[in-house]
């Protein structure tokens, strides 16, 4: 009878080994299920920005589609503008540093054979401002607009559709007129301010 109590005893350790290798089992059962859950959520996650990330190539494909070139932009720098300003009260200068961006290093020579006739028309802008118009960054990105459209004019090149627009128009009719031009693309891009000073 000693047997069957040792052999009772050994079954119940026997039985509680195999619960806690049952247990165990369960665990690492549920880990692995957890750890493959979030493989596949991760895996999913880069496949969607994946996804967008082809949506941001293709953008900067069309951004690329609209500058029409793979090479890096001309810069056509202008020599320094000193103006007299418009202001009636008191006596103010402006000396103005502008460069003219382009993407086609073609068209950077064409302006530079404009050259005496792009800065008549930018000194002429620049005499006809305020100091209170040139000191607002408003006023600054007013002028680099101006400056764009009186650089293109001696070219034989039309502002475009958004510039007229901004334009004021003395009747209704003009505007309409203006609206119904064919859009230009500007060939220079940007016009920068390499030195801004009024006094």
């Amino acid at each position: 009878m000693a047997t069957a109590p040792a052999a009772e005893g050994a079954a119940p350790k026997g039985g509680g080994s195999k619960k806690l290798i049952i247990i165990i089992a369960a665990v690492l059962a549920l880990v692995l299920a957890g750890g493959g859950a979030a493989l596949m959520l991760l895996k999913k996650k880069p496949a969607d920005d994946g996804e967008d990330g082809a949506d941001t190539t293709e953008a900067p494909a069309k951004a690329k589609a609209h500058a029409k070139s793979d090479h890096p932009p001309t810069f056509v720098p202008l020599d320094p503008f000193t103006v007299n300003l418009a202001d009636k009260d008191v006596d103010r200068f402006a000396q103005i540093g502008v460069t003219l961006q382009v993407d086609d290093p073609h068209f950077a020579d064409q302006i530079k054979a404009y050259m005496p006739a792009i800065r008549s028309n930018v000194l002429m802008v620049l005499s006809h401002k305020t100091a209170v118009e040139l000191l607002t960054r408003e006023g600054k990105e007013k002028l680099a607009k101006d400056i764009l459209r009186e650089s293109l004019r001696p070219m034989g090149i039309e502002p475009d559709e958004e510039d007229e627009d901004e334009a004021p128009a003395a009747d209704g009719a003009k505007k309409k007129k203006k609206k119904k031009k064919a859009h230009v693309e500007s060939p220079i891009t940007q016009v920068l301010f390499s030195n801004f000073i009024v006094q």
